[in-house]
């Protein structure tokens, strides 16, 4: 999603007409309504392309990329690329009409009979992050304090607050998120589910918990309510609105 967004906020700030290639448009075209054309990949293995990489965060000299035929290369993933287009890049994500409608009758489905229902959506983000923020990045993942934390934040600010918990180590969030309140709903009964069922069900709540990894931060993105996430040995909270 991040590749995309630059993709198409770069070419609209150049004045020329982005495409994206097939991989792309299979992976993302399954849940979203994309509006970038596609080129097929035998018309881009025939072109001779301008190679041009990128930073993960926006600079002046983007404003005037040159060439014909330009490929970008790079893992931008800086809101600094789109941000000031914010409104055309949720437009450029709208969700396909059965990812929608499969994410609200889900939702609506845990709201029952409750009243005022605010979903909070969780992502907790571990896996190969575990050992690539302690190795790599020298940096942590959050831990169950945290979670807890963001959560309280929620239970004091609403009424009720409905959390949905998705996760690529669902066994450990059962383990480890505090469930007493009965406020808490692990997305697919608690088994790890689809990325694209999970990221539907992030992307249609009010607030958002993050973790780590861009897959929290475009959930949030899309979202654009209040968004908490790890800083230091607390949390901080913004929004995208």
């Amino acid at each position: 999603m991040g590749k995309y967004a630059v993709l198409y906020a770069l070419a609209k700030l150049n004045g020329h007409q982005g495409y994206i290639l097939p991989k792309m448009h299979s992976e993302l075209g399954r849940i979203f309504k994309m509006k970038l054309p596609v080129l097929h990949q035998e018309v881009a293995d025939q072109i001779k392309w301008r190679i041009y990489k990128l930073n993960d965060w926006m600079s002046p000299e983007y404003t005037n990329i040159s060439g014909q035929y330009v490929k970008l290369f790079g893992a931008p993933c800086s809101w600094t690329f789109y941000h000031h287009i914010r409104e055309e890049i949720l437009q450029e994500f709208t969700f396909q009409d059965y990812v929608k409608e499969m994410a609200n009758s889900y939702l609506a489905n845990l709201k029952g009979n409750r009243k005022n229902v605010t979903f909070i959506g969780v992502h907790v983000r571990r896996g190969d992050y575990i050992r690539v923020m302690a190795e790599e990045r020298k940096g942590v993942v959050a831990d169950k304090n945290y979670i807890q934390k963001a959560m309280d934040y929620f239970r004091m600010k609403y009424d009720s607050p409905l959390f949905v918990v998705t996760s690529n180590e669902m066994n450990w969030c059962i383990q480890n998120v505090n469930n007493s309140l009965g406020d808490v709903h692990f997305a697919g009964d608690g088994k790890v589910h689809s990325p694209a069922h999970d990221f539907a069900l992030l992307a249609h709540c009010n607030h958002t918990i993050m973790t780590i990894g861009t897959f929290g931060y475009w959930a949030a993105y899309l979202v654009g309510g209040e968004t908490i996430y790890p800083y230091k040995l607390h949390f901080a909270r913004f929004s995208f609105s």
